[in-house]
């Protein structure tokens, strides 16, 4: 039985960690403490849970009180390292939600304190565990692609889930690192994962020609705003679970869940291009758009063999919503056209939540490579990190650049 303290009262924190943990993993996991920096949230995850365990309103006692084996870190991206750190420091292992951090400098931190401390910082990349993309695992490794050269991955959110990131606290680059980090962290680990290889160097674009202050129809927030009934971008925060999870939270920390996509503090990109050169050799041109007419991905493997292409659509409007397509197709050198059979699989993040968690909770084979751990994570926000500094300065970037020294023997660990 290990003991498990969390950090972070959201959404996620709610439903993808606390719920699960206590409904269905008790055999083998107790919630020992719950902190966030608004403790009415705090008390209505612990309400949601139906659990006996203590609301913290310091992370410090938390700690010092509860001393939890591990700490599940998922609160706004700025404060993971805050938390992370503090954790290892106190003896404990961390399970933390993407990204790692949202700079190289809090990530050499990370790093650098999970070596001298010898616990364990476990990162959740759940794309890792929806069976479509281990299925594209499994093809890259069965070498009908030969050697992969170079990888084309365009990801595309709609507009009910990329103007999303507008409202909320992603807005902020201080907050979130941008989308590059926040969101795209998921993909750039998936491109690692599959090519089993490390981002060498970047180069990328980034604007915001969608959201922030390209309309003159705008307010501060959609529950006071005169075009509210003319706004295509409008939620009512009375509707569902927004109304105790946010308004009725609000007074503690004045966090406001509606807030314009359209203001003028906006200061992520919502359209962006990134080139990746790998360690070795491989290519990944990659881009992001965050006000698409519908959602999904295509990802496209081309090697010395031949070619695979990769669709997944699923959003929550335009002509895919409510009718996933999952679609796999190799076109090898002998002109064949091979259709892979898919299941399609429901659930949180196609399938890949619930058995992330179930990894988590029950353990996995020390070999499964789907497990990410500190390393992975950085390398996956490198991507980002170097991404978001071309950006600032019109050049490439070299991955190198972005990180303190590791010994050898430790860069074997990894």
């Amino acid at each position: 039985m290990r003991s498990y303290a969390l950090v972070g009262a959201g959404n996620r924190g709610t439903y993808m960690f606390a719920v699960p943990i206590a409904r269905d993993y008790g055999d083998v996991a107790t919630i020992v403490g719950v902190y966030d920096a608004n403790v009415k949230r705090s008390e209505l995850l612990r309400t949601r849970t139906g659990g006996q365990f203590p609301v913290y309103t310091s992370f410090d006692a938390l700690l010092a009180e509860a001393k939890p084996d591990v700490v599940i870190v998922t609160s706004i991206d700025s404060t993971h390292h805050v938390y992370i750190l503090q954790a290892l420091r106190a003896g404990c292992d961390v399970i933390t939600e993407k990204p790692l951090t949202i700079d190289e400098d809090k990530c050499n931190q990370i790093l650098h304190t999970e070596r001298q401390t010898g616990k364990k910082v476990t990162v959740t990349f759940n794309l890792r565990y929806m069976p479509f993309m281990n299925r594209l695992k499994d093809i890259s490794r069965e070498n009908s692609l030969g050697t992969v050269t170079q990888v084309h991955f365009e990801w595309f959110l709609d507009t009910k889930h990329g103007a999303d990131y507008f409202r909320r606290w992603h807005r902020k680059k201080a907050n979130s690192g941008g989308l590059l980090v926040h969101k795209s962290t998921h993909h750039f680990d998936i491109a690692n994962w599959l090519l089993e290889d490390e981002p060498a160097s970047v180069h990328a674009f980034g604007a915001t020609r969608f959201y922030g202050p390209t309309r003159e129809e705008r307010g501060t927030r959609c529950s006071d705003c005169s075009f509210a009934g003319t706004c295509e971008f409008y939620i009512d925060l009375n509707q569902g679970n927004y109304r105790a999870l946010y308004l009725a939270c609000e007074q503690e920390d004045r966090y406001y869940r509606d807030q314009c996509v359209f203001a003028d503090e906006i200061d992520i990109e919502d359209t962006l291009s990134v080139n990746v050169g790998y360690a070795g050799g491989a290519m990944m041109s990659y881009s992001l758009t965050a006000y698409a007419p519908y959602e999904g991905f295509r990802m496209v493997l081309t090697g010395t063999n031949g070619r695979l292409e990769a669709e997944y659509y699923d959003g929550a409007i335009g002509p895919y919503a409510g009718t996933p397509v999952q679609r796999i197709r190799l076109f090898n050198r002998e002109q064949k056209i091979i259709d892979m059979p898919l299941q399609v699989e429901s659930g949180d993040h196609g399938g890949g939540d619930g058995r992330l968690l179930r990894a988590l909770m029950r353990g996995s084979d020390p070999n499964d490579p789907r497990q990410a751990n500190s390393w992975d994570g950085a390398m996956s926000c490198a991507i980002g990190f170097a991404a978001n500094r071309s950006i600032r300065e019109g050049k490439a970037v070299r991955i190198a650049e972005l990180f303190e020294e590791m010994p050898e023997e430790e860069q074997h660990e990894h």
